[in-house]
């Protein structure tokens, strides 16, 4: 792995890893909220700001630029790249905004289109973000790795709705589905199947998100974050949890679990390795398709790494800047070489 690029509230720092850990520091005071990389070209990362739009790195993250013009609004909380589709060259980038918006570039981001249906779905009237009740914004995009087109998208707060077009046309949540998705994953080798780490518990779909089941035995805390997935075994999944919002992102308040279960078998907390759960944020995981069994994990005490799918962790000796991960780790994405 060539690197971990960690987006703070600070700013967005990219650990590299050759005899030592570096580490650069970009897009400080923008306010970094979300991260992508082109999976097929990992030279192009995206780095949405909240507040200063959306920025493209096409050097690994070294330099940093604004995108081309179409997005409309300035707060980009979500971004993606489709493994599954290409155009002109590019990876299909698509960005969510707040208000809930999503917009897709087939350009390599030098331009957008506004996927407006969005907004016309018939749940859309009942959309709303609890600590600021007049808005809502696009809280995560997956484009589904198997399949080009398919998109999922969780409005935070309200649905996890879906395209099947690349956004021409959109299909509203389904009843029994997550209402406040915060992390979603697809996985090659389960096409169809989503896996989504909700406000209102643990999801899984093995139709495509047309229906859903809650498997949550073992799980103490109910209040999701992160999701991830063996990149080697779709069966093996770890989550991070804590018991609400007060008790996510604030190191004051925090304390925060990892939970991990195997096929059918009850969740098990998976902490051997990490801090203690007390006064540590929920972890952003990050996963890459040539490390199998790897799993890396981000929160205010540090970068973890695990190579038994997330049964055990080892913290990573990282020389990080000051603040280093203190402020809220809100995304996490691998960097290949």
């Amino acid at each position: 792995m060539g690197g971990i690029t960690v987006v703070t509230r600070a700013a967005l720092l990219i650990a590299r890893h050759a005899s030592t850990w570096t580490v650069d520091e970009h897009l400080g005071g923008r306010s970094p909220d979300c991260v992508a990389v082109d999976p097929r070209d990992p030279t192009r990362v995206y780095c949405g700001t909240a507040g200063a739009g959306l920025f493209l790195s096409h050097d690994s993250g070294r330099t940093w630029e604004p995108v081309g013009p179409g997005i409309e609004h300035g707060t980009i909380k979500a971004v993606a790249v489709s493994p599954a589709e290409r155009a002109n060259g590019f990876g299909i980038v698509y960005a969510g905004t707040e208000p809930s918006a999503v917009f897709r570039s087939d350009t390599g981001g030098d331009s957008w289109v506004d996927l407006a249906g969005l907004r016309a779905l018939p749940s859309a009237d009942t959309w709303s973000f609890p600590p600021r009740p007049h808005t809502h914004h696009v809280r995560w995009i997956e484009a589904d790795v198997s399949v080009a087109d398919r998109v999922f998208v969780a409005i935070e707060a309200g649905a996890l709705v879906r395209t099947f077009d690349g956004g021409q046309s959109w299909r509203d949540r389904v009843r029994g589905g997550p209402y406040d998705t915060h992390t979603a994953v697809t996985h090659p080798l389960a096409p169809g199947r989503i896996y989504s780490a909700a406000g209102d518990g643990y999801f899984e779909s093995t139709d495509a998100g047309d229906s859903w089941r809650s498997p949550e035995d073992g799980l103490k805390h109910l209040y999701l974050v992160g999701v991830a997935v063996d990149p080697a075994d779709p069966d093996a999944v770890i989550v991070s949890a804590t018991d609400g919002p007060e008790f996510a992102y604030w190191p004051r308040r925090a304390e925060a679990y990892v939970y991990r279960k195997t096929g059918l078998k009850r969740w098990e907390q998976a902490m051997s390795g990490l801090p203690e759960a007390k006064g540590t944020t929920v972890s952003r995981f990050a996963t890459h398709a040539g490390e199998p069994g790897v799993i890396y994990a981000a929160n205010n005490r540090g970068l973890f790494r695990s190579d038994d799918a997330g049964r055990s962790w080892k913290a990573l000796d990282v020389p990080w800047p000051e603040p280093g991960l203190a402020d809220v780790v809100e995304a996490l994405a691998c960097l290949p070489e």
